[in-house]
């Protein structure tokens, strides 16, 4: 694990560096546990002013470690991925809550999990190296890692447009979307890096502040409003269809594609997810998902399809978004009884 994550302490700053540049920073279990552990001492730690989080290599982290939730999986084990979960979701809670300033250079790939340990931080720096996007609903999961709650305070429609494709958002359109806060090129990040250290002050980051290169969200607005403004997940990809657009005809192409159990629940999640006001909520309802994404859903053959023979020809057992009735949907996102996540 050691050679996985490096934690100190520098200057004024408790320091989380992930080290597996190979798997892009994936979260391991190990990690997930080391970062929740160290942030529980650092928040009553008076020499500790704020906390900043990097990854080495070209990406800030680009998920969980998805190898180890197949195996097991396959093996038909569904406690690991139900506690890894868990305990991922306990940390997302715990950065969204943390007391002091929560700084993440977010510089690179960041997808997934890698999400779940940066923007609920209380400052979110990006680069010109950005590029975030929340892909779950290929793979037959849902936007979680409380993505959700960032997804539905989204401007206009942009979050359930994002939960159903997966979209790749720049620097401009992370801090649009709300992923993100601040935007600093990448080459002042050292000396970023150097005055947040010596000072402890998060305050000093708005001096390295700059413009980024324009994104392509905000000009989509009036499409989204009209196309994912209707009723079901089907419905939408024939409203994007209906569009004199090459963009929307895509938009849909790529609903059809995802995981068509995955698009409809990752809608209604954001939806739901703009009636509550605690991320604690927010992870408990993308839990019920996750808990049953291997054992009711379709989460091992997306995995085995995308990831492992990497055939991208899934055999979904719900074909298409037209079979998605509600009460497949309500059954994903049932209450779990006993098994509901505690926070």
């Amino acid at each position: 694990m050691s050679n996985d994550i490096h934690i100190r302490k520098e200057g004024l700053a408790g320091r989380i560096t992930l080290s597996r540049p190979d798997a892009l920073n994936a979260l391991t279990y190990d990690m997930i546990i080391a970062i929740e552990d160290i942030l529980a001492i650092w928040a009553k730690d008076d020499g500790v002013h704020l906390v900043l989080i990097d990854g080495e290599g070209r990406a800030f982290c680009a998920g969980g470690d998805i190898q180890e939730l197949y195996d097991t999986g396959m093996a038909g084990d569904f406690e690991f991925g139900r506690k890894f979960w868990a305990d991922e979701y306990r940390l997302n809670a715990a950065i969204a809550n943390f007391p002091k300033p929560f700084v993440a250079l977010v510089d690179g790939i960041v997808m997934g999990g890698g999400v779940g340990i940066a923007c609920h931080g209380s400052h979110r720096i990006v680069t010109e190296n950005t590029m975030l996007a929340m892909p779950e609903s290929a793979i037959g999961l849902i936007p979680d890692v409380g993505g959700s709650f960032l997804l539905s305070q989204a401007p206009g429609f942009t979050g359930e447009y994002l939960a159903a494709t997966g979209a790749r958002l720049n620097a401009f359109d992370a801090i649009y979307a709300g992923f993100a806060d601040i935007y600093v090129n990448s080459e002042r990040l050292e000396e970023l890096v150097r005055v947040l250290v010596h000072t402890g002050d998060a305050g000093a980051i708005e001096k390295f502040s700059d413009r980024p290169e324009p994104g392509f969200l905000k000009q989509q607005q009036e499409t989204l409003k009209r196309c994912f403004a209707q009723g079901d997940a089907a419905e939408i990809a024939a409203a994007l269809d209906a569009e004199n657009s090459e963009w929307a005809k895509k938009q849909a192409k790529t609903m059809r594609r995802n995981c068509p159990i995955s698009v409809a629940c990752a809608i209604e999640i954001v939806r739901r997810c703009r009636k509550l006001s605690r991320i604690e909520d927010a992870l408990a309802l993308e839990y019920r998902f996750s808990y049953r994404s291997m054992s009711d859903g379709e989460l091992l053959e997306g995995i085995r399809a995308q990831i492992i023979d990497k055939d991208r020809n899934p055999n979904w057992k719900i074909a298409d978004l037209g079979s998605v009735g509600l009460k497949e949907i309500e059954h994903m996102l049932a209450p779990l009884g006993d098994q509901e996540l505690q926070l």
